[in-house]
């Protein structure tokens, strides 16, 4: 029986949405980012485990075959899927750090200062392809230590027991809109919105 993968909700409604992120997004992006695209990625996850429930395991070679391009669309998806549901759970908030004290403490230890973290966080999302994220990642299986991570399209830098703590979304789509080109302006606009409260909960969930 195949897996049914579930369209999480977001902290806030879509009308909340609207006014929450006018800094960082448009208000029409704030809806089909999430609305549209966002739920695109879980609809094709299901179709893939639908499909992945009768294909014919016995075509799969190195060049192509069909359970082959399934199980590649698969870490596409749900590569997708997971970073949108971090994308919007850290965002939302007023940009103090100082409201998650415990995560703050482990990002000066790991990387000097909040400053020095957010200076080489920016500089991973900025570097990024057009269709990229960085991300601030718990390297949890090999040196226990936070890392900004730059992942092209969603899996591509991605490490291996990495957990997501913030990402931000740097396809092309998530910004011009509203700023057109100005990636570094938005990376700002996301910082200044994050939401630490929510983002220290999910430090102590995943890390403490």
């Amino acid at each position: 029986m195949a897996y049914e993968w579930k369209f999480n909700p977001r902290p806030y409604s879509d009308d909340e949405a609207k006014e929450l992120l006018k800094n960082v997004v448009s208000p029409e992006t704030s809806d089909w980012h999430y609305n549209t695209h966002h739920k695109g990625y879980v609809t094709f996850l299901n179709k893939i485990e639908g499909e992945l429930e009768i294909a014919d395991r016995s075509t799969a070679n190195g060049n192509y075959s069909h359970v082959g391009e399934l199980k590649r669309r698969m870490t596409w998806n749900h590569g997708g899927t997971v970073l949108h549901d971090v994308y919007w759970e850290v965002l939302g908030g007023d940009g103090d750090e100082t409201k998650g004290a415990e995560v703050l403490a482990a990002i000066v230890q790991n990387f000097g200062s909040f400053d020095a973290w957010k200076a080489d966080f920016k500089a991973a999302c900025v570097a990024a392809k057009l269709s990229g994220w960085g991300v601030l990642t718990y390297d949890q299986l090999y040196s226990g230590r936070l890392l900004n991570v730059l992942v092209d399209e969603h899996h591509y830098g991605a490490i291996w027991g990495g957990i997501p703590l913030i990402s931000c979304d740097v396809f092309e789509h998530a910004y011009y809109h509203k700023d057109g080109p100005g990636r570094a302006k938005y990376v700002d606009n996301f910082l200044a919105n994050l939401h630490w409260g929510r983002i220290n909960e999910r430090y102590k969930k995943f890390v403490r």
